[in-house]
């Protein structure tokens, strides 16, 4: 190789960025220390920009198309050299080339519960999710606020920021909007584009553009959206009196196809009397006279467990408790009760769990 091959290789005549990576948004142009050729072809892409940079300042902006780089292409640029030499000098500028395209499918979410006060529930918590997608709009202050000299720049750098700011604002305003928590799912088009127009002056101040935000699920702690699934129920259900004779009326079929089943007869004989009774309650009017006196106190149930081996008891729920202080009830007792069709461990049982929940473990070695 001649000495002028070696220094025509040290200018770069063609400057362009081809790049398959769908999550790289700047890519800084590797020149290898070596100068651009004045007069080189400065190819920007759809869907790109080019930022030239002198000596630490932005020195112009690259729209999409074909450039060849000369004087009159670079009038900035020329204004901060003076382009010695006769205005034919190469120049070691940094190239910027800043994705444009829309980066789509970014998640964000709530980490923890959001806290808001609805009128038919009262204090709920609340946990939502969803995607969003933005775009770099202004390539200079997207280079200045955040990229800087990263010669490298991706989604993953930046993504954390944006999500905390879209779910910061989610919980502001979903708390403030006082929409009822039922209707919440019929809203979250609504809300999404409400929330990508309060969010994106914020996005701007990062040279970006909020282009998508949407709210896929909104969803209630596990014990209200129980308690939902049970008011539900009732209302299929809807009048208890007639369910409840309809359920009787189906024990007293089940009890006429099996003859020798009278103690499934006994069973429907008082399921239909009580429905009868719980019926004429609820259907009494409200200003009919209460029963005369009031109704016998309830009896105390009365527990038995297994001590080494053998049965003890009948214990009321305090003579429960001085069982578990002195070590003979415990999670893995056997425990038994009027009712229950066989022994079960006290662990299962929540009034006796209630009970040793108030005992000490013992003491660790």
């Amino acid at each position: 190789m001649g000495l002028w091959d070696i220094i025509t290789g040290q200018f770069i005549d063609v400057v362009e960025w081809m790049s398959d990576e769908e999550d790289v948004m700047v890519k800084r142009f590797d020149r290898e220390d070596s100068e651009i050729k004045y007069g080189a072809m400065l190819t920007v892409r759809e869907s790109q920009t080019a930022v030239f940079v002198n000596e630490g300042q932005i020195a112009d902006v690259f729209p999409p198309g074909l450039y060849q780089l000369e004087t009159a292409n670079l009038p900035i640029l020329t204004t901060l050299q003076s382009w010695p030499y006769g205005f034919k000098s190469p120049f070691k500028a940094e190239v910027y080339f800043l994705s444009t395209k829309q980066f789509i499918d970014l998640k964000w979410g709530t980490k923890n519960p959001i806290m808001m006060r609805d009128k038919e529930f009262g204090a709920v918590r609340l946990r939502g999710f969803g995607t969003y997608a933005i775009r770099i709009v202004d390539a200079a202050k997207f280079l200045k606020e955040v990229a800087g000299t990263d010669d490298y720049f991706t989604t993953d750098e930046i993504t954390d920021q944006l999500r905390n700011l879209v779910v910061s604002r989610f919980a502001e305003i979903t708390a403030s909007a006082e929409i009822p928590v039922l209707d919440l799912a019929a809203n979250y088009e609504d809300l999404g584009n409400f929330l990508r127009e309060r969010i994106n002056p914020e996005f701007a101040a990062y040279g970006l553009e909020l282009t998508t935000l949407l709210v896929e699920n909104i969803s209630l702690p596990t014990e209200v959206e129980k308690a939902l699934d049970k008011r539900t129920s009732m209302g299929v259900i809807g009048d208890l009196r007639k369910y409840t004779e309809y359920q009787a009326a189906d024990a007293l079929t089940k009890a006429a196809d099996n003859p020798g089943g009278g103690g499934e007869a006994i069973a429907m004989g008082m399921g239909f009397a009580m429905a009868n009774k719980l019926g004429a309650t609820l259907n009494a009017p409200p200003d009919s006279p209460a029963p005369a006196g009031p109704p016998p106190v309830p009896e105390a149930p009365q527990y038995y467990i297994v001590v080494d081996g053998k049965r003890a008891g009948p214990y009321d729920p305090d003579e429960m408790i001085e069982q578990a202080q002195n070590g003979s009830l415990h999670r893995k007792s056997l425990v038994w009760r009027g009712g229950m069709r066989k022994w079960r461990v006290a662990s299962e049982l929540d009034e006796i769990t209630e009970i040793l929940d108030h005992i000490p473990p013992e003491i660790p070695a």
